[in-house]
């Protein structure tokens, strides 16, 4: 499809395969529409005082029209992107010593990765949050599916791979939780933006335990409730095939079926953590240790039988929390 032939659509073929373009209509002031009226009569008919407002000549409107077809066109296209694997080619610790090892990640797999406070867990994820290509302070490398990424990928917002739920969180917007789920489903162009914004609340409130409504505004959410809302959005909304996820175990939300959630939607998630349910959930942990990558370990048969256990634990232990929360005796059959 050439421009010329874009702007002899009629409105209407243009509205029911491009829906977006309402949103340029809509900035246009919203003028009256006839249908059946091709793109190009309609905007050759935009008046001289819709114009000053505008800010433009007629030929600026045309091509500013035809630029932001284009633009969502390439945010759909990437948004089916496939992204098959991450690799992490080692720099150097904080001694300069080498990291001699690659190590690859594919989509649907997760990775803990472990080492004491400091050690520079932290570092290894902001490098693979910037698509690292030797200039951060560890010197590593990172490569999307065996090759490096353009730039592009790597400085573009439109662009980004990676989301990363952090430790702290914080809202600064005053919207309610639907308004700030159903801007960002707009701005992804999803196809059932109330239906999704209802999964996500609904998921949300499953991880964190304490219900909040559509209307809650997200200034007054819970640091639970916030982490639960976000890790919700990421595994049913977020384009992002990559997830770097900071110490869940402090979040407050169920971290099991969180990490379910977003294995599920075949990402690659890496995360921090101290919390051996977790570390052992993976199908391998990355030790590090004085800033470097210091081993690379998979889970062996004999850390599943005892994640089977610990995962009995864990069950008990949220069993008792939620009857504390509830103000609620616990007994030894409990």
């Amino acid at each position: 499809m050439t421009d010329r032939d874009l702007l002899q659509w009629p409105c209407a073929r243009l509205l029911d395969q491009h829906p977006y373009a309402r949103d340029f209509f809509s900035a246009c002031g919203n003028p009256a529409m006839d249908r059946q009226q091709t793109l190009g009569d309609f905007l050759a008919g935009l008046t001289p005082d819709r114009l000053d407002a505008l800010g433009m000549d007629r030929t600026t409107v045309v091509e500013q029209f035809l630029a932001f077809i284009h633009q969502m066109q390439r945010l759909q296209a990437d948004r089916d992107t496939a992204i098959r694997s991450v690799t992490v080619v080692g720099g150097h610790d904080k001694d300069g010593r080498p990291e001699d090892l690659q190590v690859t990640l594919s989509a649907g797999e997760m990775i803990a990765v472990v080492g004491p406070t400091g050690a520079g867990k932290s570092l290894l994820l902001a490098d693979i949050e910037s698509l690292a290509q030797g200039d951060t302070p560890s010197g590593r490398r990172i490569l999307i599916n065996d090759r490096p990424p353009d730039e592009a990928q790597r400085l573009s917002g439109e662009h980004r791979l990676v989301a990363q739920l952090s430790q702290n969180m914080n809202f600064v917007m005053d919207l309610s939780a639907h308004e700030f789920l159903s801007l960002h489903a707009e701005s992804r162009l999803v196809d059932n933006v109330a239906g999704v914004v209802d999964q996500i609340l609904q998921t949300a409130v499953a991880l964190a335990g304490e219900p909040f409504d559509a209307k809650t505004p997200v200034t007054a959410l819970s640091g639970g409730q916030s982490r639960a809302l976000m890790i919700a959005d990421v595994a049913c909304l977020s384009a992002s095939p990559i997830v770097l996820i900071d110490e869940i175990e402090n979040a407050g939300v169920d971290r099991r079926q969180a990490l379910g959630l977003l294995v599920k939607k075949e990402k690659i998630v890496l995360m921090a953590t101290h919390d051996p349910l977790l570390a052992l959930s993976g199908s391998r942990r990355l030790v590090i240790r004085n800033g470097g990558i210091d081993a690379v370990l998979d889970t062996s048969d004999e850390e599943r039988i005892l994640l089977q256990q610990l995962d009995t634990m864990d069950a008990r232990l949220t069993t008792l929390r939620n009857r504390i929360r509830q103000g609620k005796r616990l007994s030894l059959t409990h």
